[in-house]
């Protein structure tokens, strides 16, 4: 006969929280509170997954993350807590990372769930009828063109255009423009979606667009002057693959591209807007994604806390933490300066919709974040090596990092201190549901 549970609080048991969960795997029911069984905690906080270095390493899944994502989905295939995927990859379509998403974990993953480094240049619409630039790898073309960007050049294109400006491998110059010269419209900004392939060709054309304002049939112009308009994506020095070590990213292209407009000109390259985590932009959206599926649910309770689960102290910690500052101010003072300063950089204060129309929704969302809280949880399978670090002292050694971070964010050695550290994803997600008090059916 199925008998009755001890004092559990509810749904929650802190003294023997398995002996609980087995009880109620068997049937049984709370003798204080009359659970019954299958009754499911509706959650009030979302989960940000960053995906290299926390779920895969390359094309490798982690095998914590398996073991994670058997206790965030149901035997429907449907997740027990708002999920979000926030990678700062920018080489495909959101589209495509859920499919292949979907694909590694084994769970079905939607286009909402994905938020990629590009996705909130879809908000930066004062750009979108410009001729811009493209530089980076995948389908640069479609990424820009899907984003909102209607008239769009890749590098490829201008190499073809002026074969003379590509000049560093002799094997691959071109002989003669497969199109006429000045064929071409003029450049009116340059977009940067992540590392290209070829470096020396993306930083060569780079500059010589941004120096000769857009013309590429004319000389450099030096002198000081303000540059066409930069957008920036992925700020990530490094990252994690199958390597030991971490691998050179798009944050390390822009080190090289900033140092050599720098050593030409004596002037500093400026940003009109830079993207991925750890910037603001990128967690507002994440929040914006992780209520829209809290209401798609029909789940009541308000989502107050958010999870940032990564494995970069300089992106996904850093971000997290921000966000977290923005998060406290807001409540704090209960006024809109974040929402006003973010307006001022994009010249806007729409923000990135799931589809084109959206567009219009996304001003009262953004300026209304349920969110009081975004905590960062750090693992150790990833960019982070727990052995670097000095147990004894961990305060003086976070002081003492050396800053990975984007030239334009300031260091900061709160903004780098994880929440909380543990051994991997698994760990990241036992943690978060006994801090929530939270057990799924």
């Amino acid at each position: 006969m199925k008998g009755l549970l001890p004092f559990c609080r509810g749904l929650y048991c802190p003294i023997n929280r398995q002996a609980i969960r087995k009880a109620w795997a068997a049937g049984s029911r709370c003798g204080f509170c009359g659970t019954q069984p299958g009754k499911q905690t509706q959650p009030n906080f979302g989960l940000l997954f960053d995906i290299d270095g926390v779920l895969v390493r390359g094309r490798m899944l982690i095998p914590a993350a398996k073991m994670a994502f058997e206790k965030l989905v149901d035997s429907q295939g449907q997740f027990v807590v708002p999920v979000v995927f926030v990678t700062n990859a920018g080489n495909c379509l959101r589209q495509t990372k859920a499919d292949q998403l979907s694909h590694i974990l084994g769970v079905p993953i939607t286009l909402d769930q994905v938020i990629m480094s590009h996705s909130p240049l879809r908000m930066f619409k004062k750009f979108h009828d410009m001729c811009v630039l493209v530089s980076g790898q995948g389908p640069v073309l479609e990424i820009a063109k899907n984003v909102g960007f209607k008239n769009v050049v890749s590098i490829d294109m201008l190499r073809e255009s002026f074969p003379l400006l590509d000049m560093v491998d002799h094997n691959r110059r071109p002989k003669l423009p497969s199109n006429p010269l000045g064929n071409l419209p003029k450049v009116d900004a340059v977009v940067l979606f992540g590392e290209p392939i070829r470096w020396e060709t993306n930083l060569q054309l780079i500059i010589d667009v941004l120096l000769t304002n857009g013309s590429l049939g004319s000389v450099h112009q030096t002198q000081k002057r303000p540059h066409l308009p930069l957008l920036a994506c992925n700020m990530d020095l490094m990252w994690m693959a199958e390597a030991h070590s971490p691998r050179f990213g798009h944050g390390t292209f822009l080190v090289c591209l900033e140092n050599i407009f720098k050593k030409i000109t004596g002037q500093d390259l400026k940003y009109d807007a830079l993207m991925g985590k750890p910037s603001e932009l990128t967690y507002h959206f994440a929040e914006y994604l992780i209520r829209s599926q809290a209401m798609q649910r029909q789940w009541k309770l308000p989502i107050t806390s958010l999870y940032a689960i990564g494995d970069n102290l300089m992106t996904d910690i850093y971000g997290a933490n921000l966000y977290n500052r923005y998060l406290e101010e807001r409540v704090s003072r209960k006024n809109p300066k974040a929402v006003a300063k973010m307006a001022a950089t994009t010249g806007s204060t729409t923000a990135v919709p799931q589809e084109d129309d959206m567009d219009n929704m996304w001003e009262s969302e953004l300026a209304l974040p349920s969110a009081t809280s975004c905590k960062s949880v750090l693992v150790c399978t990833g960019v982070y090596n727990p052995n670097a670090e000095v147990p004894s002292d961990a305060n003086h050694c976070i002081k003492e990092t050396v800053f990975h971070g984007h030239r334009d964010f300031r260091f900061d050695p709160a903004l780098v201190e994880p929440g909380h550290i543990v051994k991997d994803v698994a760990e990241a997600v036992d943690l978060i549901f006994e801090q929530e008090k939270f057990v799924p059916k």
